[in-house]
């Protein structure tokens, strides 16, 4: 890597304090977007028309489905850059990025026409009402014109991030989020635009960052520098891409999937006790986004290492990383859960019996997250060693699987919230301890093939003995 590179230094030197300097900005980069999706819910909810918050609402899952299939793809991209870099190959890292932006470009382009065109009959397959669909089908058709943009982000933020360089996707967020408020503000109080306005406030934030991001990695001097010119699709490297990033795109959907069946339980108990779910819910996004800066953390640093052969170094790097996501996850929840009540009040102001049953999730997710923090990182450090199939496996079957059917068979008999909420813990614990033990199984096989070619290399540098030589020394 280029000696005047201000980027972390993954393979060499403190684990802790790289992996600190790394997940940070990551951290704010999750928190800065949800603050930035909650401005955009603030303003239509005030100041748009009377269906208007209803119909943004109604699209998140639809559009989460669509898009978490292909955004899987950017972990393939980080995973496979990072291998590279590891290794010392720079030639490999530039046909990553190649490869990267242009599938990201083609992907979002197919992305968004899907979404445009789809999307009011998939808003009626869901049972949108009536008075809510068209503003709804409009946001949608709107949103989706930026999809092209969101996947170059995030592919070339992936690739910045496997190279050590978390500060600048901070950065280009940064900017991108406070003209999507400014856009906001204007188009939807000054302009009366409504749905329209939010979505092209969207959008415009969307291009704004991947312009920042396209343009930094064409001036810079970085292994990752991109050649628009060179822009080619590297059949090996695509491949790599797709066995890794394909798998977590279907877990992604997947869980889209359960979490509906979840909500639609979660429905039963009528619109007082969805308010405060989804009060609840809002909050553990802050939980989620923290523990999620590790698990990138573990792609980004176990590639690299398992790129350059310090496979020893995975072991200590899962430690580390899952104590301090773990340790994330308790303090946050602790902190929420003394402050519960004032901070669900923030999300419903009048409503004490909607408080109440967001404090009944909140007592059994913010005690228990950091189960959800172990099976994060460790999906990460497997993803990271190139073993992406198995952790999805693990998720569809041990997460997705364990809450399909609790509400099937364990539910109905326990007709609670907090007996539906403990589907959670007990899906995660699962999870948790599959992956552990298949983490384990994975660095053994790889310590292995490590030794055998470690004595390969050896016996083909030993020179030849001759007989002669051989009688002296006996």
């Amino acid at each position: 890597m280029a000696k005047h590179s201000k980027n972390i230094d993954m393979v060499n030197g403190s684990i802790v304090k790289g992996l600190i300097l790394f997940s940070i900005p990551i951290m704010l980069s999750g928190t800065l977007q949800l603050l930035f999706n909650a401005a955009d819910t603030v303003v239509v909810g005030r100041y748009g028309s009377e269906n208007a918050l209803a119909a943004v609402g109604s699209t998140g899952s639809l559009i989460t489905l669509i898009v978490n299939l292909f955004m899987g793809l950017s972990v393939g991209s980080s995973v496979i850059a990072a291998h590279c870099y590891g290794a010392g190959d720079r030639k490999g890292v530039q046909q990553v990025v190649h490869t990267s932006i242009l599938a990201a470009a083609v992907t979002g382009i197919f992305v968004g026409i899907l979404g445009i065109v789809i999307s009011a009959p998939a808003l009626r397959l869901m049972g949108t009402p009536d008075d809510v669909i068209e503003q709804a089908s409009r946001y949608m058709q709107i949103y989706f014109c930026g999809i092209p943009a969101m996947m170059i982000f995030n592919f070339g933020a992936s690739i910045m991030r496997s190279a050590g360089d978390t500060k600048r996707p901070l950065y280009y967020l940064i900017v991108s989020g406070i003209i999507n408020i400014i856009l906001n503000l204007i188009l939807v109080i000054l302009f009366r635009l409504d749905v329209a306005g939010v979505a092209i406030a969207t959008v415009v934030s969307q291009i704004t960052s991947a312009t920042l991001i396209v343009i930094h990695m064409m001036r810079c001097d970085e292994w990752y520098k991109l050649n628009l010119k060179k822009l080619k699709i590297y059949p090996d490297k695509l491949l790599k891409i797709i066995k890794i990033g394909l798998p977590a795109g279907l877990q992604g959907t997947v869980f889209s999937i359960s979490n509906v069946v979840l909500q639609s339980s979660i429905n039963s108990f009528g619109a007082v006790a969805m308010n405060g779910n989804s009060a609840a819910s809002n909050l553990e996004g802050f939980m989620y986004l923290s523990v999620n800066a590790f698990h990138q953390s573990a792609v980004s640093f176990t590639g690299q290492n398992i790129g350059a052969g310090k496979y020893q170094r995975a072991g200590k790097i899962m430690r580390t990383t899952l104590t301090m996501a773990m340790a994330v996850s308790i303090i946050m929840g602790g902190v929420f859960l003394l402050a519960r009540r004032e901070l669900l009040h923030i999300y419903i102001p009048a409503s004490e019996e909607a408080v109440a049953f967001g404090i009944q999730r909140l007592l059994v997710i913010c005690t228990t997250y950091c189960l959800c923090a172990g099976t994060d990182v460790m999906t990460g450090v497997l993803r990271g060693m190139g073993a992406s199939l198995v952790p999805t496996l693990i998720s569809v079957i041990g997460i997705c699987g364990t809450r399909v059917l609790w509400v099937w068979f364990i539910f109905p008999s326990f007709h609670t919230l907090t007996s539906l909420y403990i589907s959670y813990p007990v899906s995660w614990f699962i999870s948790f301890a599959a992956q552990f033990v298949c983490f384990i199984i994975v660095k053994k096989r790889m310590m292995r093939q490590y030794h055998a070619k470690k004595e390969q290399d050896a016996g083909l540098e030993q020179p030849a003995i001759l007989p002669e030589a051989a009688t002296v020394s006996e």
